[in-house]
């Protein structure tokens, strides 16, 4: 198997090749997961989630894409941490084609001068077992979930809404459509850096840092790949403060499809509803400006008991649960 790196304006043929892998595995690893495009592909490896692109480096045997490595590092926070990814086709599994692309990206990590290394698995498939001869252990799991907005009650949601607004009647809610206005970053910045408080569980992660370059920098980043974000804040009315917020990003070309981005509350302003508060808002928004929108992926750390709590008040389904592994 020749390995090689491969850029978002590398060769269409193997950029095509990986969406097939992808796509391939997905079907048996997760049939859930939504299909990947190519237009999907080269956005985010060109743009990767807040502007730091990822590297994709691609196994081809006998012309063909069989394997895929993914290096992901930041240079904002987690120096010496590299987060990795390896994909083998269905039909070539148990070959010695991953642990080579697994040796592959271990060693671009440290290349990189990074110490530490983690990587994803699906529970149940041979994700986990793969990654423990490679030495890496379950270290924390989270569970994606779905919310199916054609069964979603819109009154019961505003009812809701309606009643953490009662709670939570010392704030006001903000809705921010695409781009976060300059005035708001460095207040958001403080505010963002509450998710740090979600349960890592075993996971040696440090702390992420949100300056207002970084969010715009996402926000940019998200924007480029077509996505259409949708922010509502809650501020406190006294002091100006901002509580908390939830985020969802809606693809463009596929505008049934939504994805569920942050959703935090700062820990002073805890145990006022306002994360029922800021997700009931959203879903009204969004069933507004969005009508063509059918499904609103999330991901929580199985540990994360409240938020699990609100996500299945809104009738989000378990579809799959995720493991995060470190050695």
């Amino acid at each position: 198997m020749d390995i090689s790196p491969l850029a978002h304006d590398g060769d269409t043929s193997l950029l095509e090749g990986v969406v097939a892998l992808e796509n391939a595995v997905n079907a048996t690893d997760s049939p859930w997961v939504h299909d990947q495009t190519l237009e999907g592909l080269i956005g985010y490896l060109r743009h990767g989630w807040d502007g730091e692109a990822p590297e994709l480096h691609v196994g081809v045997l006998d012309g063909r894409v069989v394997a895929t490595g993914n290096v992901h590092v930041s240079e904002w926070d987690n120096l010496d941490l590299a987060w990795l990814g390896v994909q083998v086709h269905p039909d070539l599994r148990r070959r010695g084609l991953g642990t080579l692309m697994w040796a592959h990206v271990s060693k671009r990590a440290a290349d990189l001068g990074r110490s530490k290394v983690g990587a994803d698995a699906w529970d149940g498939t041979g994700g986990e077992p793969f990654a423990n001869t490679q030495g890496l252990v379950r270290k924390s799991q989270s569970i994606n979930r779905r919310q199916h907005l054609e069964d979603l009650d819109l009154d019961e949601v505003r009812s809701l809404r309606d009643a953490a607004a009662e709670a939570a009647s010392a704030y006001e809610l903000v809705r921010i459509e695409g781009r976060t206005p300059d005035e708001l970053l460095p207040a958001m910045s403080d505010m963002v850096a509450s998710i740090n408080d979600a349960p890592l569980d075993d996971l040696e992660i440090e702390d992420e840092v949100f300056p207002p370059e970084r969010i715009r920098s996402y926000e940019d980043a998200q924007i480029a790949q077509d996505h259409r974000l949708y922010r509502v804040l809650a501020r406190h009315r006294d002091t100006g403060e901002l509580a908390g917020h939830t985020v969802v990003a809606v693809e463009a070309a596929r505008p049934a499809i939504g994805h569920q981005h942050d959703t935090t509350v700062v820990r002073t302003h805890r145990g006022h509803r306002l994360g029922l508060l800021l997700k009931a808002d959203m879903n009204l928004w969004l069933a507004e400006t969005e009508p063509a929108l059918r499904t609103v992926d999330t991901w929580n750390a199985e540990s994360n008991d409240h938020m699990i709590s609100v996500n299945e008040t809104l009738h989000y389904r378990w579809m799959g649960r995720g493991l995060e592994m470190q050695p």
